[in-house]
């Protein structure tokens, strides 16, 4: 039997989500309860980072072990993946070694090209087009402070990047309004604005785009491999700052989440993350939590 993958949202149906979302609270509570929990007993999870990271490495790490299994963090510099072997060839070894893998890198095709030579479970952790495992944390954010997402208006700001594009899927996912505002040139993907657009509309417009939104999100101005576009970047972006303002603005119980890092004085203002409609700890937070979910659901299939 071909083993079950998530590199995009789309990899699951809107059912398995909604169970996702309460078995990462669940697990959450279980935790803070001291009630041990060990699925992943005797499983391994192989980490393959091309790209540098805090939250992702630490949570997935944490997460094993708080399941009773083990991780083996993979760079680069230390496998063969760094000296050219073809991605198909490290898949078809590691998959007979792990019981599950999660990738975080640059090109999405990569992601793709391992899962479809995998004999166990790959995991997006992040890629240039998608980063869905921290979608998962953030509505289970949203439902924990607000309840279901459902109906809800949320808001985009910035560029149309991996997080903006895993939010569209999102909305029709989770089956909420997003409204996306950003400068021009820097939308998100055409095909995809279309392929979501019953769910996803573009405004210019910022303090058009935040009335009514119960929820405001935005990113870096600049990601991972674009920092020689920073000054080019800050000038086109400098229009879309989200602000406490901007907040009130918004719908009187908004709420506000990053992925972090967050660049103060960049694309928030320097006191945004004090304020307290930002949840962005917690956040972070549940991205342990709603990996820990995913993997008990991916490596056991019980849900």
């Amino acid at each position: 039997m071909s083993p079950r993958h998530f590199l995009t949202l789309r990899d699951v149906s809107k059912e398995e989500l909604g169970y996702l979302i309460q078995r990462a609270i669940e697990l959450k509570t279980m935790l803070r309860n001291g009630q041990r929990h060990e699925p992943l007993r005797g499983k391994t999870l192989g980490m393959i980072f091309e790209k540098a990271s805090t939250r992702t490495r630490v949570s997935f790490e944490t997460g094993m072990t708080q399941f009773g299994g083990a991780s083996i963090f993979l760079s680069p510099r230390d496998t063969q993946l760094g000296r050219g072997e073809p991605i198909e060839d490290s898949a078809r070894v590691l998959s007979r070694m792990v019981d599950a893998v999660m990738i975080r890198t640059f090109e999405h095709s990569k992601v793709e090209l391992f899962a479809e030579y995998s004999q166990v479970p790959v995991i997006n952790a992040l890629s240039d087009d998608f980063h869905p495992c921290q979608l998962l944390a953030d509505v289970q954010t949203f439902t924990e402070h607000r309840g279901n997402i459902k109906g809800k208006k949320v808001l985009w700001v910035g560029d149309g990047n991996n997080m903006c594009n895993s939010y569209m899927e999102a909305a029709q996912q989770f089956d909420f309004e997003l409204v996306v505002s950003g400068p021009e040139n820097y939308d998100p993907p055409q095909a995809l604005v279309e392929q979501f657009g019953s769910h996803v509309t573009l405004e210019r417009d910022l303090n058009k785009a935040a009335e009514g939104a119960h929820l405001i999100v935005t990113d870096v101005w600049a990601s991972m491999g674009q920092e020689e576009e920073q000054a080019k970047r800050a000038e086109a972006f400098a229009d879309y700052q989200v602000t406490r303002e901007l907040l009130d603005q918004a719908h009187e119980d908004v709420l506000f989440m990053h992925c972090l890092p967050a660049h103060r004085g960049e694309e928030i203002s320097h006191d945004l993350l004090e304020d307290p409609r930002s949840v962005v700890w917690d956040e972070a937070e549940n991205r342990l939590h709603a990996q820990k979910a995913l993997l008990e659901f991916l490596v056991t299939g019980i849900h």
